[in-house]
């Protein structure tokens, strides 16, 4: 294989190091990107005509108070899924704490940078799995945002129902988006982003129904030729296969999610642009990373969100999550791996927290990140309770490997108190981006009442990373 970095528009930038280091650290895939095997999906959105009543109205009175820019694609602007801001309009419009458009905006809004696409793209449905990177250079700062997306439209004999595409951005606030595949012939900014990648073709294939993004990093290696470093890209693909779980493994209040469309397993692409990606086969004659477990191990079920940070030369680790039958919670688990393409398996590093905790049933997507002052490790991780709902918790390791303990019995970010706002169910597959210093931002997804998924920005307060507030997107 021969690969030479070209940098995009959205330009790698790492710091010069026998260590490839680049801003930011690894982020991870979230379990709404896609639905299916990775351990449920938001609803399904209802797709509508037209501009959302909401959306002029925000537009009235933001501009009004001279506190609104449109300036390329936000969450909050007219390519965001007009099926969602109807519903969610029609709730805040009866809120008797809302006093106006405005209000209403605020209460609706708070977090929110990145909503599904404008109707007939290809991210119309849903958007979700975040991994956000920002690179700075001494002229500028570039932000690339890799996510899944699907649309309801018929696509004739396609069964792909979840692909990944990439947004660009100057401030990680504000984004730039494809409504369909990316065009690279093409010179300027829009034909940059869209549609990266798509299931396989190939009916033996791992990934032919669901392609969920769960980590990209720059790294260099002997078995591939290149000048610089490549993008590698660890995703959860999902197959054809329809299977049920075993009777009690779920709660009843997660019924919906006992039948499964796709069991998932980790795969891995590479690319020397970050836009045109070409599939690494690995070890299992599905072409996916590694196989699940066999029957009865914890991980038999499915493999999902396969994350991976480098530690050093010769140490790569991938942590992922599964559903454990013999328990019914979701656990993390842990591989390790010389080269980044055969994993060894180590069993799990952390499950289900004690009863009544906000991570009882417990933990999914995560992002695992070393300290920037090199005292161990930090996990962001999404915690599933009780009733479902689901919120950001935070765990550390001194040595990011086997032993790890939560830091506190309290989430880092929980699902919005207004009933009405759009990150009101639950959040998680959070993706964390080091600032600099002391700052930090953390990005999620979220899920309404309705069902509709968007992607949303929180800042942690003062010098630690226990609590997070959400950004404010209507004061720019």
């Amino acid at each position: 294989m021969g690969l030479s970095l070209t940098p995009p528009s959205c330009a790698v930038l790492c710091v010069s190091s026998s260590r490839q280091v680049c801003r930011p650290l690894e982020a991870a895939l979230g379990h709404w990107g896609g639905g299916g095997g990775g351990g449920g999906g938001g609803a399904n959105n209802q797709k509508a005509g037209g501009t959302s009543d909401l959306h002029i109205r925000l537009q009235q009175a933001t501009r009004s108070s001279g506190k609104f820019e449109a300036r390329q694609s936000s969450a909050s602007s007219s390519s965001s899924s007009p099926s969602c801001l109807v519903r969610t309009s029609r709730a805040i419009a009866g809120q008797e704490e809302a006093s106006g458009p405005a209000a209403m905006a605020e209460v609706w809004s708070e977090g929110l940078v990145f909503g599904n696409g404008e109707t007939g793209s290809w991210d119309s449905n849903r958007v979700g799995s975040p991994i956000v990177r920002r690179y700075v250079s001494d002229n500028e700062e570039r932000w690339c945002m890799w996510y899944s997306g699907n649309t309801q439209e018929e696509t004739g004999s396609s069964s792909c129902s979840s692909s990944i595409g990439l947004a660009t951005s100057s401030n990680g606030m504000h984004w730039r988006r494809g409504t369909g595949k990316v065009e690279t012939d093409e010179q300027d900014e829009k034909g940059s982003v869209g549609i990266v990648m798509e299931c396989s073709s190939n009916w033996w294939a791992f990934d032919t129904t669901q392609l969920i993004p769960s980590d990209v990093l720059i790294m260099s290696s002997a078995k591939v030729r290149a000048a610089t470093g490549v993008y590698w890209l660890y995703y959860s693909g999902a197959d054809a296969e329809i299977f049920e779980l075993p009777a009690g493994v779920v709660p009843a209040i997660l019924a919906e999610e006992r039948v499964i469309k796709g069991r998932m397993r980790p795969g891995l692409a590479m690319s020397n642009d970050g836009r045109n990606w070409a599939r690494i086969e690995g070890e299992h004659h599905s072409g996916a990373l590694f196989d699940v477990g066999t029957e009865g191990e914890w991980d038999s079920l499915f493999i999902a969100a396969p994350q991976v940070v480098f530690h050093e030369a010769g140490d790569i680790r991938m942590y992922y999550h599964a559903l454990d039958p013999n328990t019914g919670l979701y656990s993390v688990g842990f591989a390790r791996s010389r080269d980044g393409m055969r994993w060894l398996k180590f069993g799990k590093i952390l499950e289900g927290g004690v009863q009544g905790a906000f991570d009882e049933l417990g933990i999914r997507a995560r992002h695992v990140v070393e300290h920037p002052s090199g005292d161990g490790y930090l996990m962001v991780y999404e915690g599933v309770a009780a009733d479902g709902h689901t919120s950001i918790g935070l765990a550390r390791s001194e040595t990011g490997l086997l032993k790890w303990e939560r830091c506190q019995s309290e989430p880092i970010l929980e699902p919005s108190e207004a009933k009405t706002a759009w990150d009101s169910k639950g959040v998680g597959s959070p993706c964390l981006v080091h600032m600099g210093g002391d700052e930090w931002r953390l990005y999620y997804v979220g899920i309404g009442s309705d069902g509709c998924t968007a992607i949303g920005m929180a800042t942690n307060v003062g010098d630690s990373l226990t609590r997070f507030n959400r950004w404010h997107s209507f004061h720019l």
